[in-house]
């Protein structure tokens, strides 16, 4: 097992907030604590915050009152990391990382949607956690054609991250369609509930803005530890 290369601190940050915020725990107007009390709390530097801080102003999401301090707006449909990221822990909220378990070029499942024209696809398997704390396995299939060969060491936290830089696919739109089902055979040792466990369940198909599908992938998370939430609009 891998933990997928991390994300740059302030980016890490910028997103734990944008998701903090979307649950509700910045309230609408509310002052973020001064700068370096902030900093201290994260655990980085001033400089560090204040580049999260920044990304967060860009979007729309923060107002930096010079002599007041830094105020939270809320908006809908924020340009984030982890903008199509749907799991949540129950209180809301929590940053997303990945422990990469494979990855592997392979025949594309035979009961999986039809998503790109090679009939091989990179299958890649991660445990995925929030602020730490496991709450899903996953499979991943992208198409083939997009790239002959796909390691470890290439992934990042945010698949779709990687997709955008290294390979130039934008994920524009998903479909998912939420149940229940077992977890499956090849969940490890390392996660807390074993296979044949009955879990919370995701099945997405990723399309590019052209209306092409690349990716179909499959998510099994702990209900008792997680929510799938979809905001839509203003609240």
């Amino acid at each position: 097992m891998a933990q997928a290369s991390a994300l740059p601190k302030y980016v890490a940050v910028s997103e734990m907030l944008i998701r903090e915020i979307a649950a509700g725990h910045l309230a609408d107007g509310a002052r973020l604590p001064p700068e370096r009390e902030m900093a201290a709390e994260l655990g980085i530097s001033v400089g560090t915050l204040r580049k999260s801080l920044a990304d967060l102003e860009s979007k729309g999401l923060l107002d930096r009152i010079q002599g007041s301090g830094n105020y939270v707006r809320h908006i809908p449909d924020v340009q984030s990391v982890y903008a199509f990221f749907r799991l949540e822990k129950v209180r809301g909220g929590g940053l997303p990382t990945a422990d990469v378990l494979s990855v592997d070029r392979m025949t594309k499942p035979k009961d999986a949607p039809g998503f790109g024209p090679d009939p091989e696809g990179h299958r890649i398997r991660r445990l995925r956690r929030l602020d730490g704390d496991l709450m899903a396995v996953e499979e991943i299939w992208l198409d083939g054609s997009l790239r002959d060969a796909i390691t470890r060491d290439d992934l990042s936290d945010s698949l779709y991250q990687f997709y955008r830089n290294e390979l130039g696919v934008v994920i524009a739109s998903v479909e998912d369609r939420i149940g229940v089902a077992q977890l499956p055979r090849w969940t490890p040792d390392s996660f807390h509930l074993r296979a044949g466990f009955a879990v919370g369940y995701i099945e997405r198909v990723s399309w590019r803005a052209d209306g092409t599908p690349v990716e179909f992938s499959r998510t099994w998370f702990d209900n008792n530890k997680a929510r799938y939430v979809s905001r839509m609009g203003k609240g």
